[in-house]
């Protein structure tokens, strides 16, 4: 396959690693591979081999280097060439290669995102494009930044809003072609830990979609009632609704996402955006957009939906395209 049709995407997180190979004009995914070897996985088993710290780059390539080699197997060709850019937790202190955090503001074109070339070798022939987070004077974020280039923000000097819901979600303050601020919300991880590890967790269970029966209307009182009292108090009535059978476990677990969700958008009520662009998964994009219309939000301001996977894609090439004619070659 040509190299300069294509680019491989990397974006390795934390628990999870997803590679694919993407037509550049369309970015259209040819081929794709996943897996569990996060950047966690992958540190504690390169301290366990014992290797030296030179080797540690090689050493993360080659579980890049087993991926590809099943892509080329489903596209039946070779990829040798093919420029790999790579996103996420891969450039932190459990990555490949730790690279410091770009200082706020930062250009939403990704222009000056801060980045590491890694030259082609015999054992891993593919130009590599290494993409670092961005940080604020108390607040960090690895990957999204790529996220919201690919949102293609309008250079506008009204305030618009990058939402990216998820374990940790991100939201980020655009304004005049620049991300200026940038506040981290641990909603999914408190959602997970009260869901799975509390008393609570023989309240809730997961299970249908928003949509069918009385979800909608549990998830929308959480929202409610997220406004109206403390969040440690509203959290035990998650117990009091099971204990009282006033609903199901699985609307319990609606309930629950609603307390949670409506107590990370209150603060919009204050200071609503020129517009949001909300992108992520599906399935939390359509609980954040629900959440919103709740609110009132939604009807005061525009708000864009995207999803993971095409902002992903687009802001890694974006940030490549700018380093195309620089990449190192064999």
């Amino acid at each position: 396959m040509t190299p300069s049709i294509t680019f491989l995407s990397c974006d390795w997180g934390t628990t999870a690693f997803r590679l694919r190979l993407v037509e550049r004009e369309t970015l259209k995914i040819l081929a794709e591979e996943s897996s569990k070897e996060g950047n966690a996985a992958t540190a504690e088993a390169w301290q366990q081999a014992g290797q030296p710290a030179e080797q540690r780059v090689p050493f993360y390539l080659n579980t890049v280097r087993q991926h590809i080699q099943q892509l080329e197997a489903a596209a039946g060709t070779t990829l040798a060439g093919v420029p790999v850019v790579i996103s996420g937790m891969a450039s932190s202190t459990i990555g490949m290669a730790e690279l410091p955090y770009k200082p706020l503001p930062f250009a939403v074109d990704g222009s000056d995102l801060l980045t590491k070339t890694i030259a082609p070798t015999a054992d891993f022939p593919h130009p590599v494009l290494l993409i670092s987070g961005v940080q604020s004077d108390d607040d960090v974020m690895r990957g999204e930044e790529v996220q919201l280039v690919g949102c293609g923000f309008e250079n506008t000097p009204e305030e618009q809003l990058f939402l990216h819901p998820g374990t940790h979600a991100k939201h980020v303050t655009v304004q005049n072609g620049q991300a200026t601020a940038l506040k981290t919300y641990m909603t999914g991880e408190f959602f997970a830990l009260l869901s799975t590890k509390s008393i609570l967790a023989a309240s809730v269970e997961e299970g249908g979609k928003l949509a069918e029966g009385r979800h909608q209307q549990w998830f929308a009182q959480g929202v409610l009632e997220s406004q109206q009292a403390n969040l440690l108090h509203n959290a035990f009535l998650v117990r009091t609704n099971d204990l009282f059978r006033k609903n199901s476990k699985p609307e319990n677990y609606f309930y629950l996402s609603g307390l949670l969700i409506g107590g990370e958008c209150h603060e919009l009520l204050g200071h609503l955006p020129a517009g949001i662009v909300l992108a992520g998964e599906p399935a939390l994009v359509e609980l954040y957009g629900a959440a919103l219309r709740v609110l009132g939000i939604a009807h005061k301001c525009p708000v864009t939906t995207k999803t993971a996977q095409e902002v992903t894609l687009n802001g890694q090439w974006v940030v490549l395209k700018q380093h195309l004619c620089t990449l190192p070659t064999m």
